[in-house]
């Protein structure tokens, strides 16, 4: 069995001892569900801000920091923690998320304020932080060497999957169930205790290294010998999250006050269209080169936003859904393309301080321009918000698209 490097090796030896590659296979699929599981929890909370705002009157200004603690709490760790596990182990590490997420749920279950909503957001931003760097390392430390790639699928499909169903779940619930506010996090606390047991009982794949209190430095930065691979996702990369970013932020809001859609399924639903059509299309692409899918993704990433935005300008639903729908399409490709490169070009002992990169850049994307966005709509109104917000994204992708088509030229083979 081929390994490429002695971190996957224990990895590969303790599995193989324990069961063979059935086991390993078995681990892989657990740890995939435990990405679905953390990334539903995350975007779970968002249907749920319209509740909180009814039921404790606070300003949408409020709801933008609620937002922001939690960014705060996801990047902080993602610098700090982002490499621990190249260090320590896999295991330890995400046990650790796993309860501090355990701890911000039961937060949540109590909260009958701001202020608790606020602390429970911000550890549930730590604890996603440290899980997504561990649990993407760990997925291409269980990687099967007969399935080169799988990995890089998975770190693209399950996030945003993970985000489809916690939103539409949430919104489900929210809509139909028994107190929503209470209801869906016990879901959740339920999934994290399985999710402890499996991390208890799984083998670690990464070998220990010195320099664990060092890793703890906040630092970012990618290898000088990745940068040439890196730079041309980056782009790509802050485009399709900042738009994430915007259905997450406002995508419930502008459902329910620009289109009167003012149903909780419907809110969460403008969430999945986005991130469960990106799901889907990051697994149907899963065979295609990644370096491929770069100027596509852009261009799908822009024309969608432009349709939407016409929606928006001219009050029609389904114009609107279409736009998300092409969005969605050039997500996923952006995903697998970016995460998928990740995955390829990481050694093992760098894969956890990459996967740090890769989110603290998504993330950024994601946050920044939708915080701007909450103290926007409260000083500009909700409509010139979105409409700005989303010129702003058609240029990104335009440059996104520019730039990766002039790299294509310049790396092409000279003619005879």
């Amino acid at each position: 069995m081929s390994v490429t490097a002695r971190g996957s090796a224990e990895g590969t030896a303790g599995d193989t001892a324990g069961g063979g590659v059935r086991r390993r296979a078995t681990y892989f699929a657990a740890v995939a569900a435990i990405v679905v599981l953390f990334l539903a929890a995350s975007s779970a909370p968002s249907p749920l801000y319209v509740v909180y705002q009814q039921l404790w009157g606070f300003t949408p200004t409020v709801l933008t920091v609620i937002f922001a603690v939690y960014v705060v709490g996801l990047l902080s760790s993602l610098l700090v923690v982002g490499g621990l596990s190249d260090h320590v182990g896999r295991r330890p590490v995400l046990f650790a998320a796993i309860l501090l997420e355990i701890v911000a749920l039961v937060l949540f279950v109590l909260a009958g304020d701001v202020v608790v909503l606020s602390v429970a957001r911000f550890l549930q931003g730590v604890a996603t932080g440290v899980a997504m760097t561990t649990l993407g390392a760990a997925l291409v430390d269980l990687e099967s060497p007969a399935t080169p790639g799988r990995a890089g699928v998975v770190n693209s499909v399950s996030p945003l999957g993970g985000l489809a169903v916690g939103a539409l779940g949430c919104g489900a619930l929210v809509e139909f169930g028994p107190s929503p506010t209470k209801f869906v996090y016990a879901l959740l606390l339920a999934g994290m205790g399985l999710a402890a047991v499996i991390v208890a009982l799984m083998p670690e794949t990464a070998t220990r290294r010195p320099g664990a209190l060092a890793s703890l430095r906040p630092r970012v930065g990618v290898p000088a010998r990745l940068r040439v691979d890196v730079v041309p996702v980056v782009p790509v990369m802050i485009a399709s999250w900042a738009l994430s970013g915007l259905y997450l932020s406002l995508g419930p809001s502008v459902a329910a006050g620009l289109f009167g859609l003012r149903n909780h399924l419907v809110g969460g639903f403008v969430v999945t269209l986005l991130c469960g059509i990106g799901s889907i299309t990051a697994f149907l692409l899963r065979r295609r080169p990644a370096v491929r899918l770069l100027a596509p993704a852009a261009a799908l990433l822009g024309l969608g936003t432009l349709v939407t935005l016409l929606g928006v300008t001219t009050g029609l639903v389904a114009v609107a859904a279409l736009g998300t729908v092409i969005a969605g399409v050039g997500f996923g490709a952006a995903a697998l393309a970016t995460f998928g490169t990740f995955a390829r070009i990481a050694a093992p002992h760098e894969r956890g301080a990459l996967f740090a990169v890769a989110y603290v850049i998504s993330y950024l994307a994601f946050s920044l321009p939708a915080v701007v966005a909450g103290f926007a709509g409260t000083a500009f109104g909700l409509r010139i918000t979105a409409e700005v917000y989303a010129l702003v994204i058609v240029a990104v992708t335009a440059v996104a698209l520019v730039l990766r088509l002039a790299l294509a030229r310049r790396a092409a083979p000279a003619g005879p």
